[in-house]
């Protein structure tokens, strides 16, 4: 199983090497990865920035606890939840799904009222906490996409999420800042890469329960 020798490879790089660069190709593959990625009721209640600006990306360096990832990395992504779900949110992927499988829009109708209640039986703090779930499951199709290609990343969740959504505009978009990923290529001088991985043991993990 070529996964678990992947993410064996992998490790959270701590030192990029700012020279080498993403291919387009290999970058779509990761895209691709986040955009088949599970969520739940298939709603898709995320949006992700690939922060391409140097200019931009300076700016979020001091509110990411100075990390130099956020600026020697080939590309950042930001992974933003949605700050809220409305009921035209649920209407839209019922139509997406009626268009895309062919099926008659007003079948649907059932469980899109079915869903609608779900979230509708949730506060708004509630709901941006269940939305900010979502990326974190986009993001490990990322992480997996990534060590498939040999490409190198980097989950973060130290920075400052008010400062970024004032940043990049979030607030106006409906958007709040979730988890940021950075990738490209491993540093010559980055230590981390020689550590052996740790992780607890599997029985440490697992439980049958019979």
């Amino acid at each position: 199983m070529l996964l678990i020798e992947n993410l064996k490879w992998r490790y959270a790089t701590k030192k990029y090497d700012h020279s080498k660069k993403v291919s387009e190709i290999d970058l779509s593959k990761i895209k691709e990865a986040i955009q088949l990625s599970a969520s739940s009721y298939g709603l898709q209640l995320f949006q992700v920035l690939d922060i391409v600006s140097p200019q931009i990306r300076e700016k979020l360096k001091p509110a990411s606890w100075g990390q130099d990832q956020i600026t020697e990395a080939s590309h950042l992504f930001v992974f933003c939840n949605y700050s809220d779900v409305k009921d035209e949110n649920i209407d839209e992927y019922i139509n997406l799904k009626a268009n895309t499988q062919g099926l008659d829009l007003n079948s649907l109708q059932g469980y899109g009222d079915f869903v609608k209640g779900k979230m509708n039986e949730k506060s708004i703090e509630q709901k941006q906490i269940w939305t900010a779930k979502q990326t974190y499951i986009a993001l490990s199709s990322a992480l997996a996409a990534c060590s498939e290609l040999k490409i190198d990343s980097t989950p973060m969740e130290g920075f400052e999420p008010d400062t970024y959504e004032e940043i990049l505009g979030l607030k106006e978009k409906g958007l709040k800042a979730s988890i940021i990923l950075a990738i490209g290529f491993r540093s010559d001088e980055d230590l981390s890469q020689h550590g052996k991985k740790v992780r607890k043991s599997m029985d440490s993990i697992f439980e049958i329960i019979k």
